[in-house]
């Protein structure tokens, strides 16, 4: 287990090199040629496009260096800890990353947790009802939620709910540490709406494993020795059913805290999806490559978190 994942921890360091470098260079070559320069927009910003004005914006920003001396030094400073300042606001990115990350894996973990709790025993319950109108009854709702998009229904709902009963959530973001009681009501319904995204697929994934178990030859043979219904599902089918499952469920959580965009948006919320957003209209490099980095981080470590949970859950599995 210890050389397993070291050799993925090493491995997940070559792919986050890679990913920067890839990042790096589309940011700093490809999207100038396409959309024009940062230092063009911060310019414009004071009224001109002198060329003069031009050169020393760049010497300030450190954005007239080679490629080559810039990545590094950006790279360096990463593994410092230090993600650098807004080329726009001038305030550190590690200081934001700090407030904005909790707010976005608060988000994102709530909902995969709501998601997984609401999606698991639905899943379980369509495939112990194969063919009879619970099983349709699910399988519809599950390819219901699959169609609507979550952002539509987070707008009808503060929509309808403003018209019809008079409520909006509330415009100023509390921390927990500060107003529990508020920050709960703030989270709890867009939390709940990007649970609500993956818990479709999830329950048509839960129903098909727990059929193809319920087909093996020992889950007969439970049944045969008398055992109930209930610990024949639970005990010995659900146990072996989980790994496509846990595969899902550990790789949503990166998406759903990278993906929070539109909900922190709609919710005024201030994460890192509206983050990265806002700095991307502007071209604001460090901002831009800080956050894909930590989206990246956030990916390799939850495969290496599945793969080694893998073992925990089915002991036939060795790495």
């Amino acid at each position: 287990m210890g050389r397993y994942v070291t050799q993925r921890l090493m491995l997940a360091g070559l792919t986050l090199v890679l990913v920067s470098i890839i990042v790096f260079t589309l940011l700093r070559v490809v999207v100038p040629l396409v959309y024009g320069d940062a230092v063009d927009i911060i310019a414009a910003e004071y009224g001109g496009t002198d060329p003069e004005l031009v050169q020393q914006l760049k010497d300030d920003y450190g954005l007239s260096e080679a490629l080559v001396p810039q990545y590094l030094g950006w790279a360096g400073s990463i593994l410092r800890g230090d993600l650098g300042e807004s080329l726009f606001n001038g305030r550190s990115v590690t200081g934001e990353v700090a407030d904005r990350l909790p707010v976005s894996f608060e988000l994102g973990l709530v909902g995969l947790i709501s998601s997984v709790l609401f999606s698991v025993p639905m899943g379980v319950a369509a495939a112990v009802a194969q063919n009879r109108w619970p099983d349709y009854f699910l399988r519809t709702s599950a390819i219901l939620v699959d169609s609507i998009p979550g952002f539509w229904l987070a707008i009808m709902i503060i929509t309808f709910g403003s018209i019809w009963f008079n409520w909006a959530p509330p415009l100023k973001f509390e921390y927990l540490q500060d107003d529990p009681i508020a920050h709960i009501k703030i989270m709890a319904m867009p939390a709940l709406l990007i649970g609500l995204t993956p818990s479709g697929s999830l329950i048509r994934l839960v129903r098909t494993q727990m059929l193809e178990v319920m087909r093996q030859d020992y889950i007969r043979t439970a049944r045969a020795k008398g055992l109930t219904g209930r610990t024949v599902v639970f005990a010995h089918a659900l146990r072996n059913a989980p790994l496509p499952v846990v595969t899902v469920i550990g790789l949503s959580l990166p998406g759903l805290v990278a993906g929070t965009a539109i909900f922190e948006s709609i919710f005024s919320l201030p994460g890192m999806g509206q983050y990265l957003v806002s700095s991307v209209g502007n071209l604001d490099y460090p901002v831009i490559m800080a956050t894909v980095f930590i989206f990246s981080v956030l990916i390799v470590l939850s495969n290496l978190a599945v793969d080694v949970s893998y073992t925990f859950i089915d002991p036939r599995v060795r790495l």
